[in-house]
């Protein structure tokens, strides 16, 4: 069974957030790259981008097939994952710690809407075993 880790809230398209303060961290979790496969390519977001909640920000590709990454949270683009464009399978290894994708400052007006929306890993993790 996947891992689902307490701390982060969870979009029903698979990413996660972990806010810190008026930053969050964002990937896709552990169930959602195990849908993938092996990832062979991820394409980050522009640091500097403004993106609103569901926007696509990325693309990861495995083997199988190229997936959009979206948004859960509407901010600005402050730091990306470069590791990751020479080592795309840490997503598979560790999609909640050295996998991780992006980073974002939440927009103040939106960042409680956003929020609201998000699962806690109770309701994701009875959203993916249903």
């Amino acid at each position: 069974m996947s891992e689902i880790r307490e701390g982060r809230l969870y979009a029903s398209s698979h990413e996660w957030v972990l806010v810190e303060d008026d930053v969050a961290v964002c990937g896709i979790s552990d169930h959602a790259q195990e849908q993938l496969g092996e990832l062979v390519f991820v394409e980050l977001p522009e640091i500097g981008d403004e993106v609103k909640a569901g926007d696509d920000v990325c693309v990861v590709e495995s083997v199988k097939s190229a997936s959009d990454v979206y948004t859960p949270i509407s901010g600005t683009i402050i730091e990306v994952n470069g590791v990751l464009e020479d080592t795309p399978n840490l997503v598979n290894e560790s999609p909640y710690d050295d996998g991780w994708l992006y980073k974002i400052r939440l927009d103040d007006e939106e960042c409680d809407t956003d929020l609201q929306e998000l699962m806690s890993h109770e309701e994701y993790e009875k959203d993916v075993v249903s």
